[in-house]
């Protein structure tokens, strides 16, 4: 029988599909199989990145000078082709990213909700007015587009993270180049298809695959104006240093070692459900995962008891089997980080391992990178596994006795992204909503689940203070331009001549 051949595909530049100047190729692999090979990707170089840049370069006067509301009914059209095409779209991620095919569908579904609504700000790029200083003076400000923008984006969510750069990016009337994640290609590929027949004109959207050096190309280009980066904390201060040298915009979304409160009043059910699908949807591998979780000293045997069970009974599988619950880490390097953070919780904080820490081989799972989903309990505050960022399915519990000893507890690492709060006293709820320092914080559910129209990031080294989603994304890829319009037919000096009244 003869071998089906493996599929090229090629870079998208100045709307033409081309190959890379290096002639040289990439495999994307499915992570539960790795005899699966979805394609092979082009390993792009600086020389394409010149090339992704000029484009964007020679497109830029006439995107910036359509009219907004022209630019969102284009985005529009793109939204429904990503309805249109949903269902593939949610195999193909599954088949090269990992995720169960019902969290891959919420990814699409993401890009659609975020493409509808921010196609709608297209009419709503509002800037505002106000009362000059002098007489016969009008003044008002207005947004511009920063120019041109470099999209570096991660595997973990392959479509809806390149909606929140792109889609906004292109709203606020920027040409973009996108430079998709290694170990998820072909969902980028796929957003940008869908830009293609959406009837974006050529050279507004290019795509640039491959490793490290188009992602340092990007960066390092004089042309590119900004850069809006989602990947681990490590990188993201290596570019934000990079960046400061040519005084570009930079967009950090980086890491979260975020934390669940369950009170003593907490339904303790709904508090277990909610702390599996934090610690284990995505494998783990969410910058918002439910890596901690904080229970009250009063019910932490009971919470313990009825986590573990219902971990024991996850099913861990290949994600395109709709009976899968929890499917495979990315990688090798991935799974073999993860391990070594649980040989890190038992002898080296000596926590309790309570349930997984094995990689999973059997049958059809020796072939793709499975781990156990795992929990640690007895954990103490300061241990390794309490602080840093592991990324995948393992999460520990910690008791406390206070209120004030727990938003401690969760305010005590270095990220700050998201938290969660199960309780019934709604006071309760409000003070922790309070002093919970984090960019997202939830009452009675998990760490995870952000949605389009807020603003989504996190406070310390989780980013660099901007949003992403919601209006204020739009902050990120526009500048503010203030008018002012004299006409009184004299010269007035703000601040210096007299308003005689």
């Amino acid at each position: 029988m003869a071998k089906t051949e493996i599929k090229k595909y090629k870079n998208y530049i100045g709307g033409e599909w081309i190959k890379s100047s290096s002639n040289e190729w990439f495999d994307n692999v499915n992570p539960a199989d790795t005899t699966d090979i979805i394609g092979r990707f082009p390993a792009s170089n600086a020389e394409d990145v010149n090339a992704a840049v000029q484009a964007a370069k020679d497109a830029a006067t006439r995107w910036r000078r359509t009219p907004a509301p022209k630019r969102a009914e284009l985005l529009f059209s793109l939204a429904q082709i990503l309805a249109k095409n949903k269902d593939a779209f949610t195999q193909q991620m599954t088949r090269e990213m990992g995720k169960v095919l019902k969290e891959a569908g919420g990814d699409v579904q993401e890009a659609i909700d975020c493409t509808y609504y921010t196609a709608g700000e297209g009419r709503r790029l509002h800037g505002f007015t106000t009362p000059a200083e002098m007489p016969n003076k009008f003044a008002m400000c207005v947004r511009q587009p920063v120019g041109l923008c470099g999209l570096i984006t991660p595997f973990n969510f392959p479509m809806a993270i390149p909606s929140w750069k792109l889609i906004p990016a292109l709203v606020c009337g920027n040409t973009v180049v996108l430079k998709s994640g290694e170990d998820v290609p072909l969902s980028s590929l796929n957003l940008v298809k869908a830009c293609e027949e959406a009837g974006i004109p050529k050279g507004v959207v290019n795509l640039v695959n491959g490793f490290s050096e188009p992602g340092a190309a990007l960066v390092d280009h004089h042309d590119v104006r900004l850069i809006s980066f989602t990947g681990s904390t490590t990188t993201g201060r290596i570019i934000a240093e990079r960046c400061a040298q040519d005084n570009k915009i930079v967009s950090l979304e980086m890491g979260g070692k975020n934390a669940i409160i369950v009170m003593d009043d907490a339904d303790v059910d709904n508090a277990v459900e909610g702390s599996l699908w934090g610690a284990f949807g995505t494998s783990g591998q969410r910058c918002t995962a439910s890596s901690r979780l904080v229970v009250h000293k009063k019910i932490y045997k009971k919470f313990c008891e009825k986590l573990v069970e219902k971990v024991k009974q996850l099913r861990v599988g290949n994600g395109l089997d709709a009976k899968t619950e929890v499917g495979p880490v990315i990688h090798e390097d991935a799974m073999q980080k993860i391990l070594g953070y649980i040989h890190i919780g038992k002898d080296i904080d000596k926590a309790t391992l309570a349930v997984g820490g094995n990689r999973l081989t059997k049958g059809d799972m020796k072939k793709g990178w499975f781990i156990e989903p795992t929990v640690f309990t007895d954990v103490k505050p300061g241990m390794r596994i309490e602080q840093e960022e592991i990324f995948g399915p393992v999460t520990c519990v910690i008791p406390f006795s206070t209120l004030d000893e727990a938003i401690d507890i969760v305010n005590g690492v270095n990220y700050g992204l998201s938290s969660a709060i199960y309780t019934q006293d709604v006071n309760n709820a409000f003070y922790a909503m309070q002093e919970l320092y984090t960019g997202i914080c939830y009452v009675n559910s998990a760490t995870i689940g952000a949605e389009v129209h807020l603003p989504f990031g996190g406070t310390k080294g989780t980013g660099n203070g901007h949003r992403e989603a919601g209006t204020q994304v739009l902050d990120i890829f526009s500048e503010w331009k203030a008018l002012y319009i004299d006409y009184s037919g004299k010269l007035q000096k703000a601040q210096i001549d007299a308003v005689e009244i």
